[in-house]
């Protein structure tokens, strides 16, 4: 695991490899079809040089709605809001 990095969950703090959006608890809430997306559209390194595509931002975001609307949350999407600002501009 990669130190400071965790799970996107909205309010999850479960540490969690750079290459892993979610825990595992979290991740298996995500249904299937997404999480497939979140997959086909992750590049290895995107972490590290915090340059993630268009499509990843959305399926990233999409996953964490997904989780919150189970946890009965307001999500909190502010990073790829801003990710997604940042590629659209």
């Amino acid at each position: 695991m990669t130190r400071g990095h965790h799970c996107h969950a909205t309010g999850c703090t479960v540490p969690t490899a750079r290459s892993l959006l979610m825990c595992r608890r979290h991740w298996f809430m995500v249904p299937t079809a997404l999480r497939a997306r979140v997959w086909a559209t992750y590049r290895a390194g995107q972490c590290e040089d915090m340059t993630p595509s268009h499509d990843y931002c959305e399926a990233a975001k999409a996953a964490v709605l997904a989780v919150a609307q189970l946890e009965r949350r307001t999500a909190d999407t502010r990073l790829y809001d801003l990710l997604l600002a940042r590629v659209e501009a």
